[in-house]
Order: C-alpha cells, then structure tokens, then sequence
C-alpha cells in the first residue's frame, strides 16, 4: 500500500509516459517524412525552372555578348556559357539536384540533354519536358515550350 504521503513517479507511470510518446512517434514521422519528400520535389523542379529562366534572361540581355544554356544530368543541372556544354569549362555553374529528387526523364527534340537560347529572339534551341522523381511519391513535369518559357505541371 502506498503512503499518501509520499511524492514522486512510479516506474510504472514513467514506462506509460515512454509508451505514449512511442505511440505518437510511430504515428507521426512517416507524415513528416512525406512533407519532406514533397518539399524535395517542389525544389527541385521550381530550381530548374529558374535556371531555365536565368539562361534565358541572361542571353536576352546579351550577357558578355554570348548566349547561354542548360544542361541536364540525373543528379544535376549546369548553366553554360556559349551554344555548347563542356563539361570542363571554368564557367559553368553546377547545382545539384537536392537528395532524393532526381531527373528522371529528359524529353527534348532530338533526344537533346542540352539547351541554350538564340541570342537575338531569346528561342530555344529544344523544347520538351523534363521529368523530376522522388521515389515514393508522384513525379512533377517542366514544360520548356518553344518560345524558351519553362513552366511546371
């Protein structure tokens, strides 16, 4: 029998508070990790859409009188000085495409991974789509039209 006197927690009450906070994380997490997951996917794409932008603008502007473009990898995007990519061209400016989000699909006009903006009229030289994944959820598509706008679906 327990002294009424007497003050504190019994392990018992402490076991039930740990089994109570275990319960609510097994319940919780996996939507905080959906959240993420879909924060993920809304950053990358919109990351790609404003350096197709960026690519854009800055060959409209004529920009150290060149044009400029984009070239797309699984894992990472490069904005390019000139109508070709190199890959070992000090210029580049590569950004990864943030973990687990990836390319998965490149849908260009002729099978292109790789566009740049005709520096006059600002058109690319490819249009099509491009496909961002993150496993376990729906992929988001980016329209690159034919007048060098590249929006999200």
């Amino acid at each position: 029998m327990r002294n009424l006197n007497q003050k504190g927690i019994t392990i018992s009450e402490i076991l039930l508070a740990i089994a109570i906070i275990g319960i609510l994380a097994v319940l919780v997490l996996p939507g905080f990790a959906k959240i993420k997951k879909v924060q993920v996917l809304k950053s990358a794409t919109e990351n790609i859409v404003s350096i197709v932008g960026k690519a854009r603008s800055q060959t409209l502007s004529s920009l150290d009188s060149s044009e400029y473009g984009v070239h797309f990898g699984s894992d990472e995007i490069v904005l390019f000085k000139g109508t070709s990519y190199s890959e070992s061209d000090p210029n580049n400016k590569n950004t990864e495409i943030i973990f687990p989000a990836s390319i998965s699909s490149i849908s260009l006009t002729g099978e292109a991974v790789d566009l740049y903006f005709n520096r006059l009229s600002g058109l690319p030289s490819v249009s099509g789509t491009i496909t961002v994944s993150v496993p376990g959820l729906s992929s988001k598509t980016i329209t690159i039209s034919a007048m060098g706008f590249a929006s999200i679906n």
